[in-house]
């Protein structure tokens, strides 16, 4: 039971009570400027990540609108700002093409109730133990399946199939042909983000202006390519989840892409979190527990409204900081210009042709690729994280986020259990008056874990030492940090061979961990107390 004071909740308010003390007009003044700054950052990629998930641009701005009011306003730090992101669209791209708008919306209520009972198990930690090149594969393997996804609105070209690698292999039998007038809008976007000068980027988003002007010229040009289409003037979206959906028989259908969602929320928001503590320097610690509350609050909401899964996002996290955002009133405010650009510009926002949000889309999958990490990775040449970073990469375009996370957590597993069996064995024959006379000893040196896979090493030493006609052996395991069940039946079996041929078997140096483990499973009884020593010398000054 909790102690009074350390409950979430307790603490929560506690933390909130802190970062408004002393606030003021000049502090509001930050956070306002701060959060119109994100606005501008979030709009485009909100329709885009909308039109990406395979629902439409007025789903990705609720999501936005609801997260910056409900996630931002509980979340683990006073800089997170969540929406939806070009990960989570990829997840649910395929999950609508089977069961529609319906199950994305089903899966994301799922999913905030894992992220809620994640929080309650207070498992939020776990994120530190999925190895680095891990996580790095996974953003460069949902940046592809970001870019695959786009390939038809970016070239108005049509593909089939179920998965992205069908459908890229679908151009092989249906032909490969760019629509001039759609890819003019698109590559019209590229050029704006990529080119755009780096001094305006931290005063005017490239990806919106290019969207303004795409706009402002298909007004004008009324070329003959897909748009948005409507934005609805409400926060309350015409598809969105109802109670009548929620049965049995569909939670079964969603469960499995849930699972990925809130496997998903969480690796994004806590890295996020992470990262946003350390950018803005400010002492404030993240609350991993309490950004996992937030976050399953949130996604249990958003889609009764009509929004997709959302998270905490650290392009948009980073604006605000940049922007000087003091408080999580930075993404209240955020999600205020959203609602005011989506009742002033809807009319204006449904003429944007798809194939410019499919341009910010294509580069902003580029751009989440960690390149600086891709490159420390393959030029130090280390096999098992070049190993770990392309198997994650490539399971998640060939199968998907939960299947390729589990290969390579399995994949690093198995790695370090092969390296970690690595113990080295050195062998010295004792000098002393007292061996000399009483035949041969041998000193073993073990350094190293003893564990499962270690095993069989000690007892092919020892056969050959045995053959040798040694009528004494001293294990010295002052370098053993630890030791597991199987490795102490592996002694167990070594002294029955050892008395077989009335050979005395002695221990020095045993470290405390594996003291207690020889205690818990008998095998200081089965030995005896009597011959184990702090040392080799003392062990052999006990034969006098």
């Amino acid at each position: 039971m909790a102690k009074k004071g350390t409950f979430i909740g307790v603490s929560f308010f506690h933390d909130l009570k802190n970062e408004f003390s002393g606030y003021s007009a000049s502090v509001f003044s930050k956070d306002l400027l701060a959060g119109l700054t994100v606005t501008a950052v979030a709009l485009p990629l909100a329709l885009a990540f909308g039109v990406s998930s395979g629902l439409d641009a007025a789903s990705g701005l609720i999501t936005a609108i609801m997260a910056g009011f409900v996630v931002g306003s509980l979340a683990g730090a006073s800089f997170q700002i969540s929406g939806p992101t070009g990960a989570m669209s990829a997840v649910l791209a395929g999950l609508a093409a089977s069961y529609g708008p319906e199950g994305v919306f089903l899966a994301g209520m799922v999913s905030g109730l894992i992220l809620l009972v994640a929080a309650l198990l207070k498992i939020g930690a776990l994120i530190n133990y999925i190895p680095t090149p891990v996580i790095t594969g996974f953003t460069s393997g949902i940046g592809i399946i970001i870019a695959l996804g786009q390939i038809d609105s970016f070239f108005g070209t049509t593909s089939y199939g179920h998965t992205y690698l069908q459908k890229l292999y679908s151009y092989t039998s249906l032909g490969f042909s760019p629509n001039l007038p759609t890819m003019f809008y698109g590559l019209l976007i590229v050029a704006f983000m990529v080119f755009w000068p780096r001094r305006w980027r931290g005063k005017v988003p490239a990806s919106l202006v290019g969207i303004i002007v795409s706009l402002v010229l298909q007004m004008f040009l009324d070329l003959d390519v897909a748009e948005v289409g409507l934005i609805p003037r409400t926060i309350m979206g015409e598809s969105r989840l109802r109670f009548s959906y929620i049965n049995l028989t569909n939670f079964k259908n969603v469960i499995s892409p849930a699972i990925s969602i809130a496997a998903l929320g969480m690796i994004e928001g806590l890295l996020c979190g992470s990262s946003g503590s350390k950018m803005k320097g400010s002492g404030e610690k993240f609350k991993a527990n309490q950004e996992l509350i937030a976050q399953g609050i949130g996604n249990t909401l958003i889609p009764f409204f009509g929004g997709i899964p959302a998270t905490a996002v650290i392009s948009r996290t980073s604006v605000a900081i940049k922007s000087g955002g003091q408080t999580r009133l930075t993404s209240v405010i955020h999600a205020l210009g959203l609602l005011a650009s989506m009742f002033l510009l809807g009319p204006y926002m449904s003429r944007i042709p798809l194939s410019a949000l499919s341009g910010v889309l294509m580069v902003t999958a580029w751009r989440m690729n960690d390149w600086r990490a891709i490159r420390e990775i393959f030029r130090k040449r280390i096999k098992t994280s070049i190993s770990q970073f392309l198997l994650t990469m490539i399971s998640i375009v060939v199968f998907d986020l939960t299947v390729a996370i589990m290969l390579g957590i399995a994949f690093s597993m198995v790695m370090f259990v092969i390296t970690s069996n690595k113990i080295s064995i050195e062998v010295d024959d004792a000098s002393s008056e007292v061996s000399k006379k009483s035949g041969k000893t041998k000193v073993v040196y073990v350094d190293g874990s003893l564990f499962f896979g270690s095993q069989d090493l000690l007892t092919q030493e020892v056969t050959t030492m045995l053959q040798d006609g040694i009528r004494r052996i001293i294990f010295s395991l002052r370098g053993v940090p630890n030791i597991d069940h199987s490795s102490v039946n592996e002694f167990v079996e070594i002294v029955k061979m050892c008395r077989q041929q009335e050979v005395q078997v002695l221990f020095c140096g045993v470290q405390p961990a594996v003291m207690h483990m020889f205690e818990r499973l008998d095998f200081v009884e089965y030995l005896g107390r009597n011959q184990f020593f702090t040392s080799a010398v003392i062990a052999l000054e006990s034969l006098n």
